[in-house]
């Protein structure tokens, strides 16, 4: 996964899409982290400290919360990033809230452990999942509308 700071000047490494509804899921990431405030549910106060990204860099940890709508799907515990560009959903973290996570060839799929109930389907685009969770409000089975271009 490439993670880069607003303002970075090396793209050439970084061919990611820029989008702030589009969420990547990674195994390497201990938090969800996110760099827009603007996608939270609520905010909760101050957390202190740090994240350190792949290339050792740091982004300071400005706050925490959630993020979705209170009447489909809630992700708690989402760290608010200092410069983060994209927004991380980490699959140890969603498993450890009694969440599944399937991966297949072309998509994944979340679910509610207990039930089965598919809550996010995802979509990979080349090497990365990606889940859109820009429809939160309006749908209760969230789905990804990433088109290939």
């Amino acid at each position: 996964m490439c993670l880069m700071a607003k303002g970075a000047s090396d793209r050439s490494s970084c061919s990611l899409i820029e989008n702030h509804h589009m969420w990547y899921l990674d195994s390497g990431c201990s938090k969800h982290m996110i760099g827009d405030k603007t996608n939270f549910f609520n905010l909760l106060l101050k957390q202190e400290g740090h994240v350190t990204y792949g290339d050792n860099n740091k982004g300071k940890i400005l706050r925490r919360g959630t993020i979705g709508d209170k009447n489909t799907f809630l992700i708690h515990d989402v760290l608010f990033v200092e410069g983060l560009k994209h927004n991380i959903l980490t699959i140890s973290q969603l498993c450890d809230k009694g969440y599944q996570v399937t991966f297949k060839p072309n998509m994944c799929e979340i679910r509610l452990t207990k039930s089965q109930k598919v809550l996010l389907i995802g979509k990979r685009n080349n090497n990365v999942y990606l889940l859109d969770i820009s429809h939160f409000a309006s749908i209760g089975c969230l789905l990804t509308k990433h088109e290939d271009s």
